[in-house]
């Protein structure tokens, strides 16, 4: 377990329902991965780096809706700049399964 935080520090996390709307092959990452365009409504268009190419294809992730911390300081990848971290959850073979709404919501809700 990681050390306890106060509920001001969690408030400083700005956690985002977005839908990818684009998903590319990103070949100079060092593991295998997928450059994401990821619509969030009002906060506009944020692009991610994401290590999910063992469970999902382009083709699963295109439209799909995902939660993300959209207001992490921008990382250069590679040739690639990331602007947000797309949340998900490491299963038993160290594959990443995403996290996202059980409904459908508008992009940009903030998760509290």
């Amino acid at each position: 377990m990681k050390d306890e935080i106060t509920f001001e520090d969690f408030s400083k996390i700005d956690i985002r329902v977005g839908t990818i709307i684009e998903v590319n092959n990103f070949s100079k990452a060092r593991k295998p991965a997928y450059q994401l365009r990821i619509d969030f409504g009002a906060l506009g268009i944020k692009k991610s780096s994401a290590q999910i190419t063992n469970l999902y294809t382009k083709e699963e992730l295109l439209d799909r809706q995902i939660t993300a911390i959209v207001n992490f300081k921008p990382r250069q990848i590679a040739n690639f700049m990331s602007e947000c971290l797309v949340l998900g959850v490491y299963n038993e073979d160290a594959h990443v399964v995403l996290l996202k709404t059980s409904k459908q919501i508008k992009n940009g809700v903030q998760v509290s």
